[in-house]
């Protein structure tokens, strides 16, 4: 990180986006000057494969982009991107990437970079929020204003996808909620303007998501009410604990969910569970139909019916699966225009 003056202005700028943030995130990085002063630190929602997002907004702008490296040293003028299947974290001086638990349903995910550079680095930080779906990044962004950052959000009606900026501002979180064209001035503004003292760093700088399920547990029990739900990434125990006036939901190896996003999470494992189901009646009635064959072949006839009847029994409960698939694809669709 470069020297700076005492005491500094905001140098740190964490931003989290989902869908439709490579279009805000372009805008983002293109109105950037390229004497920025400040490090820019991005989570977007990617698969676990491969991201073009550094070349994209090397090519955006006038910063140069580049994927987070475990415990390499940032620096002003440049923008970090989190790796596909990795949160990065802040700590003082350096970044790091860690394959801890996901959250929301997301590694990278954009709470763990939001707690962790609140955490290490208070009234430095800008926390900005861009297009996306459902919340994630919400508890993050309230976690930087409680420690003094600020905290930016996109207009929804500028975002592509606005469910993720109307969940910040109705958190109640946003300091600023301006379209992504204006966002840019503003951090140079917050970067350029110095703070009124030098910032006491928090001793909470450990990101618990990433301890062991012994430290988690133990948090989870003294801070958290234990919930008769299920965690839908590993089928262990749910407590629900309250940041503020936002839930978020964690079992013990570290999983953690805000309210909406369990919700989907839960929709994704009976969507999976009733596909199983059908594939497992369709099978049950191709089998019996072909034991019925065989049975009514040998001149077994009570034998075949008896496999003809469980054979259409299945079908008529695969029928019913199917019809319920159908619902849960119509209620998924209704949701999805809705945000």
């Amino acid at each position: 990180m470069r020297a700076r003056q005492e005491p500094p202005g905001r140098d740190i700028v964490v931003v989290g986006a989902s869908a439709g943030g490579v279009e805000a995130l372009r805008t983002l990085a293109a109105g950037l000057p390229e004497d920025f002063p400040a490090a820019v630190f991005v989570v977007l929602h990617v698969p676990p494969t491969t991201s073009m997002l550094p070349a994209i907004l090397t090519w955006a702008g006038p910063l140069p982009a580049e994927h987070a490296r475990e415990g390499v040293r940032f620096e002003a003028g440049r923008i970090y991107v989190a790796p596909p299947d990795y949160h990065l974290l802040l700590a003082e001086e350096t970044m790091h990437l860690e394959r801890g638990p996901r959250e929301n349903g997301h590694r990278p995910a954009i709470d763990p970079l939001f707690r962790s550079a609140a955490a290490n680095h208070g009234e430095r930080v800008t926390g900005v929020i861009l297009s996306g779906s459902l919340d994630d990044g919400v508890a993050g962004l309230a976690g930087v204003k409680r420690l003094g950052g600020a905290a930016v959000v996109q207009d929804p009606s500028d975002a592509l996808y606005p469910t993720m900026p109307k969940g910040a501002i109705e958190a109640g979180v946003a300091d600023h909620v301006l379209p992504v064209a204006a966002i840019p001035s503003l951090l140079v503004e917050l970067a350029t303007t110095e703070l009124a003292a030098e910032w006491a760093r928090s001793s909470a700088v450990d990101d618990l998501t990433q301890l062991d399920p012994e430290a988690i547990t133990a948090e989870n029990r003294a801070n958290g009410d234990l919930t008769d739900l299920t965690c839908p990434e590993c089928k262990g125990p749910i407590w629900e604990l309250r940041d503020d006036e936002i839930v978020k939901l964690r079992c013990r190896v570290g999983h953690t969910f805000t309210e909406d996003s369990f919700s989907r999470e839960q929709a994704v494992s009976l969507d999976g569970a009733l596909w199983t189901a059908l594939t497992a009646l369709v099978e049950k009635a191709a089998f019996s139909r072909r034991l019925s064959e065989r049975f009514r072949s040998g001149g077994h006839v009570e034998s075949a019916r008896r496999y003809e009847d469980q054979s259409r029994n299945a079908l008529e409960q695969a029928d019913l699966v199917r019809t319920a698939i159908r619902n849960l694809e119509g209620t998924a669709m209704e949701r999805a225009e809705a945000s």
